[in-house]
């Protein structure tokens, strides 16, 4: 066993691991990398098909990120955000307000403001509390604002990100902690209960049968909340493909809908994009780098983290309007501050490589790179229909998330105590491709530098990691 192994073991507590299943096996220790390849100590390769859990967009050690944040460490790598400003904040801020306002008929509401931190959650947690404050001194309401998210939504796991999420597997033990927000059904057409359409070899989006029933339910939820006399202040979403709870795909126009049902009822919208954003949800005519706009929906809240310095740093922003951040205006002692903040909110470090990731993203040779990954990946994908054990295949530009079922005629899943998910997550892994798997739903989120060759190899490995666990 590799030393670095044994202290891992000794001292290193590691998310979303169960420990003792972690110590019973040699775990890949990276020690190094290079585009969409990473290395263990042992001098072993392995394709990065997740993006090292979903943040890293243009491969690891990319050259031109590399440069940016040497140079800023030849000027100065960290200064308070508490009462100064700093340069690479200053300009990356600028570039995310063009970014997040494309030059479009999606106008308004303008995006103007840019609160840094630094992670998802915090970026969700910032939208909740000035979604929250601005609402109370707005409306002027003496009962406290509710927040309206999806079934199955995760938004983080700081104690308001998780307020707003609904995944008992992750939430319920912090039930005691925890404030009460609503939730509606998620637009999941494979497991939908309207659906009448009999399973398919298809993306279950594309042979659905029903009557828009789910967003009717989020209509109802609305009027009824508003009827009660404490309207919702916010809608909370993740735009296109809800991540954590399985790759939940939404059918198009779906988040159009909901948003036009939301904004009649008076609340807000905070599109969580910490994994929809910086491209990840394809490249449209409009070449948008957010999932909220591919549907012409423009957010009170637009938040992110993950890509933003493109899996280099950790480092999120939240964006929003003039009217929100004029909520918050006044003099000294009427203390209307925006009472919250981070130790590295605004990092030089952490805005150079963003910078970099940004001008590398809004490249032509990139989108032409992304345009022709995500037609490569849906071509990859259709072998797998192939396979009796997969349910279903949803894709949204380079996210897919492959769905493992007993039996893909009646959609009869694998109980969680079965890992189906983890098998073949650890059978990939012995043939030289990483990724992690959400429940009984395989990810595959690949660098936007995975070569045509490599894109393959991916899928295969997959396909192979399939046959071999439910032969």
């Amino acid at each position: 066993m590799h030393p670095l192994v044994k202290l891992d073991r000794q001292h290193v507590w590691h998310p979303f691991t169960q420990m003792r299943d972690w110590m019973a096996r040699e775990p890949v220790m990276i020690a190094g990398g290079d585009g969409a390849v990473l290395r263990d100590v042992h001098g072993r390769e392995y394709l990065d098909a997740n993006s090292s859990i979903w943040t890293n967009l243009h491969g690891h050690n990319h050259h031109k990120i590399n440069s940016a944040i040497r140079r800023q460490l030849g000027k100065i790598a960290h200064s308070s955000a508490l009462g100064l400003a700093n340069e690479p904040a200053s300009l990356l801020a600028g570039k995310l307000v063009q970014a997040a306002n494309p030059q479009s008929a999606i106008r308004n509401p303008r995006l103007e403001k840019v609160f840094f931190s630094d992670n998802g959650s915090t970026a969700l947690e910032v939208a909740l509390k000035l979604a929250y404050e601005s609402t109370r001194r707005t409306r002027g309401s003496k009962t406290a604002p509710r927040f309206l998210s999806l079934e199955g939504a995760y938004h983080g796991d700081t104690v308001g990100a998780v307020s707003l999420g609904h995944i008992d597997l992750f939430h319920k033990a912090w039930s005691g902690l925890l404030f009460k927000t609503d939730k509606v059904m998620s637009p999941f057409c494979y497991r939908c209960p309207f659906n009448r359409a009999k399973p398919e070899r298809a993306d279950a989006r594309e042979y659905r049968k029903c009557r828009w029933e789910c967003v009717s339910q989020v209509e109802q939820k609305f009027s009824a909340q508003r009827k009660k006399g404490n309207a919702h202040a916010a809608f909370v979403f993740e735009p296109l493909m809800q991540g954590a709870t399985g790759m939940i795909p939404q059918p198009a126009t779906w988040l159009k809908q909901v948003s036009e049902i939301a904004r009649a009822n008076g609340a807000l919208l905070i599109a969580d994009e910490v994994m929809t954003g910086f491209g990840r949800t394809g490249v449209s005519k409009a070449e948008t780098l957010f999932a909220c706009h591919h549907e012409g929906v423009q957010p009170d809240f637009l938040c992110l983290a993950k890509g933003l310095t493109g899996g280099y740093l950790p480092m999120a922003a939240t964006l929003t309007t003039q009217k929100v951040f004029d909520a918050f205006l006044g003099e000294y002692h009427e203390f209307k501050t925006f009472f919250h903040g981070h130790s590295f909110t605004g990092n030089q470090l952490g805005a150079a490589a963003s910078l970099a990731s940004l001008e590398i993203l809004q490249g032509e040779k990139s989108i032409r790179a992304r345009r022709k990954l995500e037609t490569i990946l849906r071509d990859e994908l259709q072998q797998l229909w192939q396979l009796p054990h997969v349910g279903d295949i949803r894709q949204v530009g380079l996210v897919a998330g492959i769905e493992l079922v007993k039996d893909w005629r009646t959609r009869r899943p694998f109980d969680l105590r079965e890992r189906a998910g983890i098998r073949v997550c650890e059978a990939m892994t012995r043939r030289g491709v990483l990724t992690r798997p959400v429940g009984n739903v395989i990810v595959l989120m690949p660098p936007y530098c995975t070569t045509p060759a490599q894109l393959p190899k991916m899928i295969s490995a997959l396909r192979e990691a399939v046959e071999a666990c439910f032969r």
